[in-house]
């Protein structure tokens, strides 16, 4: 994956411990809750934990989406979507929705809508049914033509009849042109990750950003319980990338001691 760790699994989560970190976000392509032991051996071995399940590679590698013309297409993508939450409810974390949900042709709007929201609403209820959650994330129109904004994701997770949240990216609400602070600030109750990028590169955070201290204040004033992800370009070595970012966070953190 372009913005994560390149290194197979095992060397990943050794090299992540090492730097400090807690635990891993894993992206999957096709899985199911057959897959929960052998991952979470890998991980835990580490000495980290799986923290959430993302599902951008269904769309991003093998270009299955919830909004494709074709009917078997858009059942392949829900297929992989809810293989996805049933790995996600075997090991007790949410499973995310990004890209996946895939963007309009002209002419087809109304209809690819309405194929999204009924999709969605079925892996809501199917995350919930496997002990999980569904986590919508907000994302840019160049990587989706459905749910932009924090406010409009929101609309579709109370729609649901199944309990679902958020996943705020700062560099695709920075896209859309919504202030990550205020975001963060407006939505922390329903926010189970944060993912985080240098505003303009989306490469890994620096030491001084001024935005991670007013994040992370307003992540504690509002009493988040997720987890903050560093979603990234590597810049050619993610052992780098990691350590940048983890020197960022921490001096953050330090400076609102």
């Amino acid at each position: 994956m372009p913005l994560g760790h390149t290194a197979p699994l095992a060397e990943a989560v050794r090299d992540l411990a090492d730097l400090g970190y807690d635990g891993v976000e894993v992206q999957v392509r096709e899985v199911g809750a057959q897959d929960a032991e052998a991952l979470t051996r890998t991980v835990e071995t580490a000495g980290l934990k799986v923290l959430g399940i993302g599902t951008g590679p269904v769309a991003a590698q093998d270009r299955l989406t919830l909004t494709d013309p074709s009917p078997d297409v858009r059942r392949h993508a829900l297929f992989r979507l809810l293989g996805a939450a049933r790995l996600a409810g075997e090991l007790g974390v949410p499973v995310s929705l990004g890209q996946t949900r895939g963007t309009f042709l002209p002419g087809l709007e109304d209809m690819q809508r309405l194929w999204a929201e009924r999709a969605v609403a079925q892996l809501a209820e199917e995350a919930a049914a496997r002990g999980s959650r569904l986590l919508l994330e907000p994302q840019s129109r160049a990587n989706t033509s459905l749910w932009h904004t924090p406010e409009e994701a929101v609309a579709v997770i109370e729609s649901l009849d199944a309990p679902a949240g958020l996943v705020l990216d700062t560099h695709h609400l920075d896209a859309e042109g919504v202030d990550a602070v205020r975001a963060v600030t407006d939505h922390t109750g329903v926010t189970g990750c944060l993912q985080l990028a240098a505003a303009s590169t989306r490469g890994p955070l620096t030491v001084g950003d001024p935005r991670l201290p007013a994040l992370i204040s307003a992540l504690r004033t509002g009493g988040f319980t997720g987890w903050l992800t560093l979603e990234h370009t590597q810049e050619g070595d993610s052992t780098k990338a990691a350590a940048r970012s983890w020197t960022a966070l921490t001096d953050a953190v330090s400076a609102l001691s």
